[in-house]
């Protein structure tokens, strides 16, 4: 491996800016450490994904799939609580704990499977997760509103009982806003 080589994946970690936040690596900014979790913030997804949370009026919100509470960290700022972050991986839970309190917000982060435990009732809930996942997960769910990525722009999840109230795109990928049909 060349010199180096250790600490060089940073280069390719920047901030961006969706709606009212900036989210980005610490080496930038104090916002998110991704860690060994998965999510910087800058994929277009979970820029999609915030996009449309912040349409929402602030209530409890359960974040599946939370990888480094990128989307938790930025519900508790808008104003949801509690909010609850779940992830298969501890080390995601890990994680996003930290990125909570380096943001110095209340995320209640804890390793379950989304698929197969109870899940915390909550109003609203996102997931960046992929395509099967979310169309497995949803009829799970007992909230009002569900934001959806981790899909391209052409896959369109089908979750009988949910209906797409907005849908953004971005660089081949979508995010869906779902409300009970």
């Amino acid at each position: 491996m060349p010199d180096g080589w250790e600490g060089r994946w940073r280069e390719f970690h920047h901030g961006v800016q969706v709606g009212r936040f900036w989210i980005g690596p610490p080496w930038e900014s104090v916002v998110i450490d991704p860690g060994r979790a998965f999510g910087t913030g800058a994929h277009p997804t979970t820029r999609l994904t915030l996009e449309l949370l912040q349409t929402l009026e602030p209530s409890s919100l359960l974040d599946v799939g939370c990888g480094s509470g990128v989307l938790s960290i930025a519900a508790a700022k808008l104003g949801f609580a509690p909010v609850y972050g779940v992830d298969f991986d501890e080390t995601a839970v890990d994680a996003t704990q930290g990125n909570a309190r380096a943001n110095g917000v209340d995320v209640r982060a804890r390793r379950l499977d989304a698929l197969a435990d109870e899940l915390p009732d909550t109003d609203v809930a996102v997931a960046n997760i992929a395509l099967d996942v979310v169309e497995r997960l949803l009829p799970r769910l007992e909230c009002r509103s569900v934001v959806t990525s981790g899909y391209l722009d052409r896959d369109r999840p089908n979750v009988p009982g949910w209906a797409v109230a907005d849908r953004r795109e971005a660089d081949g990928w979508a995010a869906d806003l779902f409300a009970r049909a």
